[in-house]
Order: structure tokens, then C-alpha cells, then sequence
């Protein structure tokens, strides 16, 4: 066995560095060598022998300034590809400016990876102002895109993420049933979110269709609206 309890060979090796490329991806921007090490359990010198490996490979870069580490710019060429071939985005895409004209809000596409719910596309509605909110990605239960897509998770995906929320286990059936799930924003600048799922032709959910929700906003006509977008949608799509 090798750090952080991983198989020797390979597919420790693999493990241990896609382990380290989680750490990076979270704040702040950039790590100490020493955190890295606490964090995932592993010694500092296998620690810094697998960053060089990414830095070589740019999937991590090493600050010259502080000698921190982040990850690099190979992950989002990586990302890019993903998203490119998307058929969750090429199914989506065409529905989502005249989403955002109907509703005049902001519409979001989002998928479940790795227990997080991550935006990969968004169209801002007009009355944002002139700064664009960026993609991003946040603790499932944390938003109502999150809730549903961890709702239609397996179940052990849903153990998984439910662990750190015991309060809210038992709401995976009434999420899991729901034709829209509304979640109040836990940033006091930020609206509301309203989400409906988007099951592929097979009727796998692999997707959460979203749009702000602004006070005293009635979310029936809204969650509607949505739903009709992700049916035909969805239809294209032809498995999870």
C-alpha cells in the first residue's frame, strides 16, 4: 500500500494525483506544498514528486513568486473538449436565449460531478448589469440544481452527499418527485434559484435546468417554462 491508502503501480499512482488535482481545484487559488500533504494524507515527498509530474504535464502549475501550486491551464483544455462534445449542451443550447427573453432571468445548465453540482452554461439575463456572473461549481445540497441531480443520484452517491446534510436525507424522495425544486440563495446578493431535471430520451436525469427566482416572483409560470425546454431538450439526448 502507498499513501492515502492507495494500491501501488498505476492506479495508486492515478488515484493519489487526481486526488491532489481536487485539493488544487478548491480555494484558495493556490496551495502549500505542507497543506497539500495534511489534506490528502500522503507524505510531503510523494507530495511534491506527483506535482512535478503535473506540473511537467501543465496540469498544475507552481507559482515562482510563492511556490504554491494550482492547477493548470491543461485542465481547462480538458474541460473545453468535455463541454464541446456535450450532448447535455448541444441539446440545450439552441432553448436557452429565448429561455432567458421569456423569463428575463438568468438561465443555468447543470450537472452533478463528483458530489459538487457545476454550472457548465449560463446565459445572464439583460438586467444583470455589465458584469457576468462566472461558471462555477458548489456543494450539492447548497442549490436547487444540486438537490435535484443528488436526488436522482444512485444511492450511493446519495449517501455519499447527504452524509454532511442529515438534516436533509430525508428529503430525497419529495426532491426526487418534484417537478421543480426552489432554493433560497445563501449569498444575500444573489436571487433565488428555481430547478426543474432534464431526463434524457431513456429517462435518466443528467442535467438541472435553472433560472433566478426573484422575490415575490410566482415560481408556477416559471418552473413551467423550464420544464417545457427540458422535455424537448431532453428528448434529443439519447442516454445518460
Amino acid at each position: 500500500m502507498t499513501d492515502g491508502g492507495a494500491p501501488k503501480g498505476g492506479l495508486g499512482t492515478i488515484r493519489n494525483a487526481t486526488l491532489l488535482m481536487d485539493l488544487l481545484a478548491r480555494s484558495p487559488h493556490l496551495h502549500q506544498l505542507t497543506d497539500l500533504a495534511q489534506q490528502s494524507g500522503m507524505t510531503v515527498p510523494t507530495v511534491h514528486r506527483l506535482l512535478r509530474s503535473l506540473v511537467h504535464a501543465e496540469y498544475a502549475i507552481q507559482d515562482p513568486a510563492t511556490s504554491r501550486y494550482g492547477l493548470g491551464p491543461a485542465v481547462l483544455r480538458l474541460a473545453v473538449h468535455q463541454m464541446s462534445g456535450s450532448p447535455v449542451l448541444s441539446a440545450l443550447n439552441p432553448f436557452l436565449i429565448g429561455l432567458r427573453d421569456q423569463l428575463q432571468a438568468t438561465i443555468g445548465v447543470h450537472v452533478l460531478i463528483a458530489s459538487e453540482a457545476v454550472c457548465i452554461d449560463q446565459v445572464e439575463a439583460h438586467d444583470r448589469g455589465p458584469f457576468r456572473r462566472p461558471l462555477h461549481a458548489s456543494p450539492a445540497l447548497d442549490s436547487a440544481a444540486g438537490r435535484i441531480l443528488a436526488a436522482h443520484a444512485s444511492d450511493d452517491e446519495w449517501e455519499r452527499i447527504a452524509a454532511e446534510h442529515p438534516d436533509l436525507q430525508a428529503m430525497r424522495d419529495q426532491w426526487r418527485t418534484a417537478h421543480h425544486v426552489v432554493c433560497a440563495s445563501t449569498d444575500p446578493t444573489a436571487p433565488d434559484q428555481i430547478a426543474v431535471p432534464v431526463a434524457a430520451a431513456d429517462g435518466t436525469v443528467v442535467a438541472a435546468l435553472t433560472a433566478d427566482l426573484q422575490p415575490g416572483s410566482d415560481p408556477q409560470p416559471i418552473a413551467a417554462a423550464l420544464l417545457r425546454t427540458a422535455v424537448s431538450g431532453g428528448r434529443s439526448i439519447p442516454h445518460a
